[in-house]
């Protein structure tokens, strides 16, 4: 590493390091004005736009199939969001992404349209991917850096045992089911494990909490604010790079596949 290099990373992680402590700060504040639970697991009767999501859950489904083939192309987490490195360094958690903190993956969306019209119609929804879990992967225990968001969970592909796939956040520990919506508030202490043999695939989605104003306004403000971090910036281009590699893959096998008829 250059020392400019070396220079930017530390700058990077100083300001890293400063959010996090501006964010915690606020917690307070927005539980506050939370306008539902502050609990670890929320209600996802709360949110009438997981009803849509889960009626339509097979044909999430049906294009997750699709996405699967390609399973050894996809990058791990770690490799679109680099910061991840502090809880996985495999290739074990991977991600295929729809929406990164507001920003569109044009190519991932039109390879999966039925999924990116639904999650387009969840309101204040920041982030949405499917998050494909190995057998074996444990995610140690973490926290989220801001109580601005909750998360949502809807169980895609679930392997058996259930009790062997699993979620703990705070005390209580869940496990997942195709077809149900689980919320959760990602800044209490949590980690997973999937201990079975199979895949686990959940539609992975943040989206902005429900507060009142003008803790509202300072929400969307900070989002603004996020959105232009190095973090998210590099994280954005990280995957660009990555959708136009997998354009060119597919590019290719088509032209073997004249070649091979021809």
């Amino acid at each position: 590493m250059g020392t400019t290099d070396f220079i930017r990373e530390k700058r990077k992680r100083f300001v890293y390091r400063l959010g996090q402590k501006v964010l915690w700060g606020l917690e307070r504040l927005v539980t506050k004005a939370s306008l539902v639970d502050t609990t670890a697991f929320l209600n996802p009767r709360d949110f009438p736009w997981t009803a849509a999501l889960e009626e339509n859950w097979h044909l999430m489904r049906a294009e997750l199939g699709e996405v699967l083939r390609f399973t050894g192309s996809i990058p791990a987490f770690h490799e679109i969001s680099p910061d991840q490195k502090s809880i996985t360094s495999d290739d074990q958690w991977k991600t295929f992404f729809l929406y990164g903190m507001g920003f569109k993956a044009e190519k991932n969306c039109a390879r999966c349209p039925e999924t990116t019209r639904l999650v387009e119609q969840v309101p204040n929804m920041t982030t949405a991917f499917f998050s494909i879990l190995s057998p074996g992967k444990h995610i140690p225990a973490h926290r989220g850096v801001f109580k601005g968001f909750v998360r949502y969970h809807l169980g895609l592909k679930v392997p058996e045992p259930r009790e062997q796939c699993r979620i703990r956040v705070g005390e209580e520990i869940r496990h997942w089911e195709e077809g149900k919506s689980m919320m959760f508030d990602d800044t209490y202490d949590h980690e997973v494990w999937n201990e079975t043999d199979g895949v686990r695939v959940v539609l992975f989605m943040d989206v902005l909490r429900p507060v009142r104003f003008p803790v509202s306004v300072l929400n969307k403000v900070l989002l603004w604010a996020v959105q232009r971090s190095s973090y998210v910036q590099d994280a954005k281009k990280n995957q660009e790079e990555w959708e136009r590699r997998l354009q060119q893959d597919d590019a290719e096998q088509q032209m073997v596949g004249v070649d091979a008829r021809a």
